[in-house]
């Protein structure tokens, strides 16, 4: 049996090595408390590179499922420091928790890149689905009160990020079942109704809110936009909208139009848009 063990545990940490971060991942990494729940990170670190930047990845789940386990890797191979959160889901607590737990991560994370050695200057968020959503709202609502919350022991640090990676997240939540397909309503109608405690029709002011498409100013971070064009779940042109906003305030945008794709899949960890996401990094890491 101890043989089978060791066994067993060596075949874990080969199979970590070739994906390139066994040594260097620390897991569950308490962030905040909050109503006796423990918020939890995996921080993964590249491989034999001093000081990188941080990637913070945000799980989808239509608000009310996912987890932080097994976030995409592709950024990690690139050399970034990827820190996997969790926060409260709907299920948990209602809107705006989510936007309060991903702003607690990020001061923490910037309070701590001394001691986990990483950038603190340059954080990026990343997110997929309803994950796209919160890093597209927590990226442009820097100093926004109500959606700044109180989480966390690092109040005083900053929560704002340098870059956003939206992957076909939703960005107005006014618009969206309007443009949705019989598929998307019959998903999104019923999460919404759980993010906020009650029926749509009375959610005017709350969808508002919650749309990161409303808070658009001339100070917010670069944005990187990726969309599958079958998308049923979440509609294209959530992110036209979103893209349109940007390009009005004259600030950085770039989208990518994922042909034949739908709501996620391999074409999105396909090398030559992972590739264009680097750039897109590289860039923002480069400006003064």
């Amino acid at each position: 049996m101890i043989k089978n063990k060791s066994f067993l545990l060596f075949l874990l940490f080969s199979i970590f090595l070739e994906k390139g971060y066994a040594q260097n991942t620390v897991l569950d990494i308490r962030f905040a408390t909050v109503n006796n729940i423990d918020l939890k990170l995996d921080l993964y670190m590249p491989d034999q590179k001093s000081d990188p930047y941080l990637v913070v990845w945000v799980h989808g789940g239509a608000w009310h499922s996912g987890s932080k386990e097994n976030p995409p890797m592709d950024l990690l191979k690139k050399g970034y420091a990827l820190a996997s959160i969790d926060y409260r889901t709907t299920r948990i607590e209602k809107f705006p928790a989510q936007i309060h737990d991903i702003k607690a991560a990020v001061r923490f994370l910037r309070a701590n890149a001394d001691k986990y050695k990483f950038h603190s200057d340059k954080i990026f968020l990343w997110g997929s689905s309803a994950g796209g959503h919160l890093v597209a709202l927590a990226g442009v609502t820097n100093d926004i009160n109500n959606l700044e919350g109180k989480v966390g022991d690092h109040l005083e640090v900053s929560s704002a990020v340098q870059g956003i990676i939206d992957f076909y997240g939703p960005t107005d939540l006014s618009t969206i079942m309007a443009q949705s397909t019989p598929h998307g309503i019959e998903v999104r109608g019923p999460a919404l109704e759980l993010m906020f405690g009650k029926s749509l029709d009375k959610c005017v002011e709350e969808l508002k809110v919650a749309s990161p498409v409303n808070y658009i100013s001339t100070d917010d971070p670069p944005l990187f936009i990726c969309h599958g064009d079958q998308d049923i779940q979440v509609p294209i042109n959530q992110s036209i909208e979103l893209l349109g906003r940007y390009q009005v305030a004259h600030l950085p945008v770039e989208i990518e139009y994922v042909y034949g794709a739908g709501h996620g899949g391999k074409q999105f960890n396909d090398p030559t848009l992972i590739n264009k996401v680097n750039d897109f990094l590289k860039n923002i890491i480069s400006a003064k």
